[in-house]
């Protein structure tokens, strides 16, 4: 079972880390980014491209989740955003970004960052989703039954 339909277990992950600058929003990113993910999935679904995310620091900080301190709400609530994509391959990645499609509208989406940009690629460890009820609540009777053994 995938997380994303059709990744492959052995598939890469990529994440950049936007931080804005002050004088741009989240619906300058959403705009920008939402170009350079049109043309990725134009150019590139048939090239390694599987998918892709991107999420916005909500603020919140989990304090059962977090061993950090009790901190209520994140400085970069609304100004850090995370570019997720997935691929078949690493060399696939890179060879998108080669693109003479994908660089200017590139360009466009580190006008707003303020970190400049650092694309970090990951290997696949472990995906996989929720238990549908019938299923949950069977393996919690398993793990009743041999806790103990």
């Amino acid at each position: 079972m995938t997380l994303i339909p059709n990744f492959p277990h052995d598939g890469v992950i990529t994440i950049n880390r936007v931080l804005l600058k002050p004088q741009y929003s989240a619906d300058d990113l959403q705009e920008r980014v939402a170009e350079l993910c049109e043309n990725v999935k134009t150019y590139h679904s048939t090239t390694g491209f599987v998918g892709g995310m991107v999420t916005m620091n909500s603020g919140k900080i989990s304090n059962e989740g977090s061993d950090v301190g009790q901190a209520v709400v994140s400085p970069l609530q609304g100004r850090e955003a995370l570019i997720i994509t997935f691929w078949r391959s690493y060399a696939e990645h890179e060879s998108s970004h080669r693109s003479e499609t994908f660089q200017p509208l590139f360009a466009k989406v580190l006008e707003l960052c303020e970190n400049g940009n650092e694309e970090i690629a990951y290997d696949m460890l472990w995906a996989g989703q929720a238990y549908d009820a019938e299923t949950a609540q069977a393996a919690q009777a398993q793990k009743a039954r041999y806790a103990m053994a």
